[in-house]
Formats: C-alpha cells, structure tokens, sequence
C-alpha cells in the first residue's frame, strides 16, 4: 500500500483568496454545499473570495480543521442525466477556522476587515433563536444571532457607518423564511441592547436597515457526511490521510430570496454562482420553491413509504425500479401532485424528474423505514394540501395520494409483514395510542372515522372533504383483502 500524505498547505496546493464571507458552522453540510458553491465560483467567474469560518458553540470542528489547513476533499455520488457519477474535488476556500469562546479578539476583528462582504450560517434550526440573557459584553454572546450583532455594531463603528460597509447574510438552517426569522432576532438584540450603543443607538439601527441585507434562503442536497465505509478507498485514490472528506449526492439547490433593500440583478453581481453554472436560483420570493421541494420530494416520499413496506420493498431505489411501485410514485408525483402547484409546468417536470433521479441514487441505501418516523404530521404538512387543491381544481380526488394515506393506516395497525418483518410505527404517543384502539375494533369504518376525525393530528375534522372517508375506508378493506402490491395494482 502506497504511503499517505498528511493534507496541509505544504503538501497540496491551497490558493490565497480575499477573506471575503464569514461562515458561522463548519460541519459537514456547509462544507459540501456552500463552500463547494464559493470554490466552483473561484474557479468559474471573477468571484475572488475566501471562507473565514467561525465555530457557533464552545466545542467544535475548528481545531481540525486547521489540522489540515482548511483543506479538504468532497465526495460528491449519484446519477446526472442517467449516468452514475463519483467525483472527488480537493476544496481549498477556507483561510482559517477560529473559535470564538477562546479565540474572541481574533473574532471581533472580523468586522474591521474591509473586504468581508457577506454572512452564512448554519447553526441548526435552534441555532436561529433570541436569548434575552446574552449581555453586549458577553465574549462572545451565547446566541449565533447575538454573535451577529456584536459583529455589525463593531463593523458599523469601524467604518462610520459607511453604506458600503454593509453586510449580505444569507442563512442556510432548515427554517422556512429563515432570514425573515433571523432579521427579527437582531432587531429584538438591536432592542435589548439601547442603552449599550448609547447615542449610536438610532444610528445603528438605521445604517443596519438600508445597508444590511438578510436573504431568505432554500437549500437543498443530502449530505450522508463522512464516508466511514469507504474512506480508506478514498484515502488511497486521493493520496493524502484526509480525515475531513464529506460525502454528498451529486444534486444541489441553493434558492436565494433577495432582502427588500436590493434587487435579483444586484444580488446577481455579487454572488456570481448562477454565472458558474450551479444550481442556485436568485429569486424575488423562496415560497413557490419551498412548496416545490416540499410537495415534489417530501410529498412522494410520505406516501412511497409504507406502500413500499408494506409491499416488502425497503429500499428507495429499489421502490423507484419496481414495476408496480415505480408507476405509483410516477402516479403521485406527475398526475397528482404536480397538478396542485404555482410555478411553469416546464420547471416542475424539470424539478420531478431531477427528484427521481435522487430517488435512484445507485450508491444510497435509503431505507423507507427512515423516512417513515411520524408519518401523520409528515403526510399533514406534505401531502394533504396537495389533496384539497387536487380535488379544488379536478372536482375529484387524487387516487394514489388517498391511498397513500390508507397505507399510513394500515402501517400504524403494526403487526408483521408477510416475510415476517416486524412492523414497528414510530409516532407521537397519542397517535400510536389512538391507532392501537382504532384497529383493536376490526373495523375499518370506525378506523376510517377515528383517524379523520384526529383533530389533534389534523387541524380540522377530514371528514369536511368530500368523498375522503368512503375512498379511505374502500382502500382499508383492499389492502385488507388483497395485500398492499396487489391493492396498489388496482389503482394504476
């Protein structure tokens, strides 16, 4: 076996760019999505710009990475235009990483960087969140938000609340609106703070208004992380004892919602990547995307699961490839779903068959069981609006996704599957106690009426939407009587 490099700066090349985005988290998503993002740009346009990353919690990742000199490799696996790819790229954007607990001088500094231009994060959905307890004086605050705002306000001293000074913060937690939800955070630590700025106080707030500007954001790529099963395969192919490789699906989407202080086209110039030819869409509103995402990928995998199951497929890919199931994800997603959303027909089947393509990702082992966790809330969220506009706009329902939730149903009743699986529902208690006395009755009436009167679950009593109990209850008593691959046969 052939000897491995240590991964640093004096043994593979590392570029030397502006340190022009500050990051707040050094995980695993961050580095195969948006750094991999800045990198393509350094390559493709005049972007010009490196990665300072900044450690969100006490303990962390910034101590390795500085291991490596910031340099690492993404793995990037899947199918593009039918083909099975698997890329490794040597990613060299990030200057530095620091701790802002023990590193916090070095922190502030940040601000008085004349080149740093934009802010991104991902601190976990709790990441975004007010903290009335963090102090101006704090080093740092506990709060990413209050981190923030210690940042803008030396940054605005800095300059004399110079209008160029301003910064771009473009979030990446897994929050709808997440911007909208950060920008509120600041103002209420802007608030919190008065009497720290003193006569700043108005002045701050203003330059922070018209020269700051919080986007909203959408991301999208799964990313499994680090490759433990085959990482000493990539070691040997790369040459170096990298410890930092991280593993990602070859799809990527970055939607960027523009703040109300700026334009797409202005947004554009800055951050070049559609110019480099990456999927990020810079857009007047995140919402028809959201929808998209939601309705088109979650959507099918609610329902996809537990017929699958059910039918004794565990795989996703392998669901996709059935000759049965494959046409009843076609079904839901393309005749269904489809039809209930806002954006060009062009771009949703676009979108769909991209999804598809994810779905048959040759070297994910995505078991239908993961997704099933909480399947109520799930189809609630995904799949029932889809159901009320389906049958708004057709003046019927949509097959495949009523029957769907039957399956839910019929998963929730537990058991074992006919290879003698165990079936194993994973829910709120009050759900699984519900189902449990529902299908202790034997009757799929009483099931039928139990769960769709679930206000707890719903919202609302289903039973308001027309024809949905009779065609439940039909799709009960069929998967009782003829097994969930033949039950599902009938609809197609």
């Amino acid at each position: 076996m052939e000897q491995l490099k240590s991964l640093n700066k004096l043994t593979a090349p590392k570029s030397v760019m502006p340190e022009r985005i500050i990051q707040f988290g050094e995980g695993n998503f961050l580095r195969a999505f948006v750094d991999w993002i800045v990198w393509n740009m350094d390559q493709k346009t005049n972007f010009n710009g490196s990665v300072v990353v900044v450690q969100p919690i006490e303990k962390g990742m910034a101590d390795w990475l500085n291991g490596q000199d910031c340099l690492y490799h993404v793995n990037l696996q899947g199918r593009q235009n039918g083909e099975a790819v698997n890329t490794l790229e040597r990613i060299d954007v990030i200057s530095r990483a620091l701790n802002p607990y023990s590193q916090n001088a070095a922190f502030m500094a940040l601000a008085e960087q004349p080149e740093i231009r934009f802010v991104i994060s991902n601190t976990t959905e709790a990441g975004i969140a007010f903290d009335d307890s963090c102090k101006f004086t704090d080093t740092p605050a506990s709060s990413y938000p209050g981190k923030l705002v210690q940042l803008l306000y030396r940054r605005f001293k800095t300059f004399n609340g110079d209008p160029k000074k301003g910064l771009i913060i473009m979030p990446c937690e897994l929050i709808f609106l997440n911007g909208h939800h950060l920008k509120d955070c600041i103002y209420k630590y802007i608030e919190l703070w008065k009497e720290d700025f003193g006569a700043d106080y108005s002045a701050f707030k203003e330059w922070f208004t018209l020269y700051n500007y919080v986007c909203a954001t959408l991301v999208d790529r799964i990313v499994p992380g680090f490759p433990r099963k085959e990482i000493v395969d990539i070691q040997q192919k790369i040459g170096y004892k990298d410890n930092l490789v991280v593993q990602a699906e070859i799809f990527h989407l970055w939607v960027i919602e523009k703040a109300e202080n700026m334009t797409c086209d202005e947004l554009r110039q800055e951050f070049p990547a559609e110019k480099a030819g990456l999927h990020v869409l810079i857009a007047e509103s995140e919402k028809p995307y959201h929808e998209r995402k939601v309705t088109l990928l979650n959507g099918p995998h609610t329902v996809l699961s537990p017929v699958s199951y059910l039918s004794g497929v565990d795989i996703v890919r392998d669901a996709c490839n059935h000759p049965v199931l494959g046409r009843y994800i076609h079904k839901v997603q393309f005749d269904e779903l489809m039809q209930t959303l806002n954006l060009p027909i062009e771009e949703l089947q676009q979108f769909a068959a991209d999804v598809l393509e994810r779905f048959n990702n040759p070297y994910v082992d995505h078991q239908v069981t993961s997704i099933m966790l909480n399947s109520f809330p799930k189809f609630q969220a995904r799949d029932l609006p889809g159901v009320k506009t389906y049958l708004e706009r057709k003046g019927e329902l949509p097959k495949g996704l009523v029957f769907g939730l039957a399956a839910i149903i019929t998963y929730y009743k537990g058991g074992t599957r006919q290879d003698g699986a165990a079936i194993q529902p994973n829910d709120d208690q009050r759900i699984m106690d519900l189902l449990k006395e529902l299908w202790a009755s034997g009757d799929t009436q009483k099931v039928t009426d139990g769960v769709l009167a679930a206000n707890f679950i719903w919202g609302e009593d289903l039973h308001g939407v027309k024809g949905l109990a009779e065609l439940v209850k039909h799709y009960l008593d069929l998967i009782q009587e003829k097994g969930m691959l033949h039950a599902v046969e009938t609809i197609l």
